[in-house]
């Protein structure tokens, strides 16, 4: 009598602009033999696990950081104005990360004095993009690394400088 085997991995992360996407990934499988049920539990898992998150790490469209959707700046999409007169606003700088991992990342530029061609050409090598193309997770991945190789406390560069991190959240 064959057994059934349903395994489901499923991600959710939150994205600038108040946005978030998820993945979920769910297979089926049969085996034979009751003792299979936890080696192929593990197999499919982290078979499960490597799908969603390669597959997260593309963000696709995100609202505009405002809380504006495209096209509601009084641009008619054209490149036109809206027929009042007024130009369409300038769209601001537009980042994939979050504000606050952008702003640490031009801080640790800033305060090292670091060529910004010099890190986008790191997010190049690392993620296949540019800086501010990175999502949460490889900004977050860009940012270890700086912080690696420019620490800011005084222990790399002799700068003194210390950098205003997340701390680590533990259980009470």
């Amino acid at each position: 009598m064959a057994i059934i085997l349903e395994a489901n991995y499923s991600k959710k992360i939150g994205l600038a602009g108040y946005s978030s996407h998820q993945f979920s990934v769910t297979l089926k499988t049969e085996i034979i033999d009751l003792a299979q049920v936890q080696p192929e539990s593990e197999r499919l898992y982290h078979q499960l696990q490597e799908s969603v998150d390669h597959s997260i790490q593309d963000v696709g469209w995100l609202p505009e950081q405002n809380g504006k959707t495209n096209g509601s700046n009084g641009s008619n999409g054209n490149g036109k104005t809206n027929g009042n007169g007024s130009k369409p606003t300038p769209k601001p700088e537009m980042w994939l990360c979050t504000p606050r991992q952008k702003d640490l990342i031009l801080k640790i530029v800033e305060e090292n004095q670091l060529d910004k061609k010099e890190i986008e050409g790191l997010a190049q090598d690392r993620f296949s993009k540019g800086v501010k193309n990175l999502n949460m997770m490889q900004a977050s991945q860009l940012i270890k690394e700086l912080l690696e190789k420019y620490p800011g406390n005084g222990n790399g560069n002799g700068n003194g400088r210390t950098y205003n991190r997340i701390p680590n959240r533990t259980a009470a």
